[in-house]
């Protein structure tokens, strides 16, 4: 069964290149997101992370799908040793000198449903975590 995507939306007070360059750039995304040891911004780049709670750990198999620079960056997202496939695109649009992003998170109902941390609500409290909090300090901080 299909079920809607999660989206997350947030104005960040930064211009696009900043957070392009957070999005995109292996070195700012360890500062915010995850420390991802080898990252291209290019269509068929593959790429994978360990992350998850402090009890358990996930091998994250990632590719990415979509690139359109300063506007989008998509890639597939999978779990080793689990069933299921979904797509987190990360969309950009300037407004002004601010910046809105936008995350969607699609086919999360492919996760293995008797797993806790393969629920919609553990991404949501993730995504809101990594957005709202982690992104937003990093593109709005004084850090380069």
């Amino acid at each position: 069964m299909k079920t809607e995507p999660f989206v997350i939306e947030r104005t960040l007070n930064a211009p696009v290149s900043k957070v392009w360059e957070a999005l995109t750039n292996k070195e700012a995304m360890k500062q915010w997101y995850f420390d991802i040891p080898e990252f291209k911004p290019e269509v068929g780049f593959e790429f994978a992370f360990t992350a998850g709670s402090d009890a358990k750990k996930y091998l994250h198999n990632c590719k990415i799908t979509d690139l359109i620079k300063d506007k989008k960056i998509a890639y597939s997202w999978k779990y080793a040793g689990y069933e299921g496939s979904s797509h987190v695109t990360f969309e950009v649009f300037a407004e002004g000198d601010k910046t809105r992003l936008k995350l969607t998170h699609e086919g999360l109902e492919s996760f293995p449903a008797n797993n806790p941390d393969f629920v919609k609500e553990s991404f949501a409290q993730g995504w809101a975590h990594i957005i709202g909090k982690s992104l937003k300090e990093f593109v709005e901080g004084d850090k380069k």
